[in-house]
């Protein structure tokens, strides 16, 4: 702003900065807006179940369809709980929201160039973003994100964090949630899904339009092998969230 302000008249910078503390008022609303609204929200959502999520909603504006049949956790497969934590979230039962060893990895191997950085959401984070947010990348949804992912962990139990997530995640093109992604890809309800069947959905959610749980690919049953050896150790893991 100084090295600026050097070619600039007087009236001009006054301007530039008016416009700056103008961004940062209004900006700073919006944030504290969301996370207000969002607040009460979560507060009736430890009584309630979600009608509804902002990802659905943005699928019927655009006019595809959403296929999805709500189920408490009790009729959702302990596998595919296990599954889910394994493959998107393995510390999810010791953070707080927001797992910041993942984020100074992810930092780290972005400053190192890396052309795939680890994804650093939890699935707390997740579940802020799919619920109450948008699915486009920017850093004004990262910083809405962040807070509320501390918020619903603070107000949530785990398991009613993994339910609400379970139940509005995406799974194939307007399928959201468990129940109807197992029937979608197997023709079972969500309870009666088997080891293999909850590793290859958990596969698929890091991308679901392409990823196809029901009929994987080479590399779909490639990573769903790695998932399902890894929930053979899985106890220790998810515990906060199996029963």
């Amino acid at each position: 702003m100084r090295m600026i302000s050097q070619y600039l008249p007087p009236r001009s910078i006054d301007f530039l900065g008016r416009g700056f503390t103008m961004v940062w008022y209004f900006g700073s609303r919006i944030v504290l807006g969301a996370i207000g609204f969002a607040l009460i929200l979560m507060l009736l959502l430890i009584f309630f179940n979600p009608p509804i999520s902002a990802e659905m909603i943005r699928q019927k504006i655009e006019g595809g369809p959403v296929n999805q049949n709500w189920v408490d956790i009790e009729k959702i497969s302990p596998h595919l709980i296990s599954a889910v934590i394994m493959s998107e979230d393995a510390r999810f039962c010791f953070h707080n929201g927001v797992d910041w060893r993942q984020v100074e990895k992810a930092w780290q191997e972005a400053l190192e160039g890396a052309k795939k950085p680890r994804g650093a959401s939890t699935i707390t984070m997740q579940t802020a973003k799919n619920l109450f947010l948008w699915s486009d990348r920017s850093y004004i949804r990262k910083a809405i994100e962040l807070p509320m992912a501390y918020l619903m962990n603070l107000f949530w139990s785990k398991r009613r964090q993994m339910e609400i997530y379970l139940n509005i995640v995406e799974w194939a093109p307007g399928v959201y949630g468990a129940e109807a992604a197992s029937r979608f890809h197997f023709k079972r309800a969500a309870e009666k899904l088997t080891t293999r069947q909850a590793a290859q959905l958990a596969a698929a959610l890091p991308n679901p339009i392409e990823r196809r749980a029901g009929r994987p690919g080479p590399y779909t049953r490639r990573i769903a092998s790695i998932i399902h050896k890894r929930m053979g150790g899985a106890a220790p893991w998810v515990k906060c969230a199996v029963k």
